[in-house]
């Protein structure tokens, strides 16, 4: 009788291996790469896509913007203010001048007060002159519309008088009748045209340059010296004093 063929036995079941094995590598950690896109073109050229510009810096850009307008506003406000200060403090032949006080009176001391003869003239230092030798016959007081005779009207000086001069190309009629208004009782007003200021007023001794008419100085200056004691004769006063067109004309016959 015959055996039954014999089967082969089957495979054991598959189990996982319980570790990797060496040659794995692990799993990579962290976030996955970026994409980068590729790049065309043989080694050397520029990539296909070219970066992004950059964002331009506002901030230095306003600063530099503002810097500029603050020069340029510096260089058109400061001369304007520094123009209006000189307006302001007087003005004449050139300088800023302060006329809110006496400081700029100039004072001449030692002077002679001897007497000329009638018809002599004398070159005075100064122009117009504050005192000195002078002619025996002083002018009456008032306003002049010519130039009056040096010698004669530093004899007025002598007596304690105040004299305004003007140059005449300076004044018109308002500014002239001004001076008038202020000028003192034993005063003389007269144009002087070979004078640098605009206006002049001088005492024996003492003389201050004006800017002009509406100079607040003027009335300071009465005040402080119209009485006349810087003069020799203080109290002898102008009138009683010749008229001018009575005189003979300096360096002249005397008649």
């Amino acid at each position: 009788m015959s055996q039954p063929p014999v089967e082969p036995p089957l495979p054991p079941p598959y189990e996982p291996p319980s570790q990797q094995p060496t040659w794995a590598a692990p799993p990579p950690s962290g976030p996955p790469p970026s994409y980068a896109p590729p790049q065309f073109g043989p080694p050397g050229y520029p990539p296909a896509f070219p970066p992004p510009p950059r964002k331009r810096r506002v901030l230095p850009v306003v600063l530099a913007s503002l810097a500029a307008v603050l020069v340029l506003a510096t260089a058109v406000v400061v001369p304007l203010v520094l123009t209006r200060d000189d307006d302001e403090t007087g003005g004449g032949d050139g300088g800023s001048v302060d006329t809110t006080d006496l400081d700029a009176v100039e004072s001449f001391d030692g002077l002679s007060n001897d007497h000329l003869t009638l018809g002599d003239t004398f070159d005075y230092p100064q122009s117009p002159p504050v005192g000195g030798q002078h002619a025996p016959v002083w002018l009456e007081c008032g306003v002049y519309d010519e130039p009056v005779p040096e010698v004669h009207v530093v004899h007025d000086l002598e007596h304690g008088t105040t004299w305004l001069t003007y140059r005449p190309d300076d004044l018109d009629a308002a500014g002239i009748e001004q001076l008038a208004d202020l000028l003192p009782d034993n005063g003389i007003l007269s144009p002087y045209p070979d004078q640098e200021a605009p206006v002049v007023i001088t005492v024996w001794g003492r003389q201050l340059a004006l800017t002009g008419a509406d100079d607040p100085r003027i009335p300071l200056f009465i005040a402080e010296f119209g009485a006349g004691e810087t003069a020799p004769e203080p109290y002898a006063s102008c009138h009683g004093g010749a008229d001018p067109d009575d005189l003979p004309t300096p360096g002249g016959p005397v008649i």
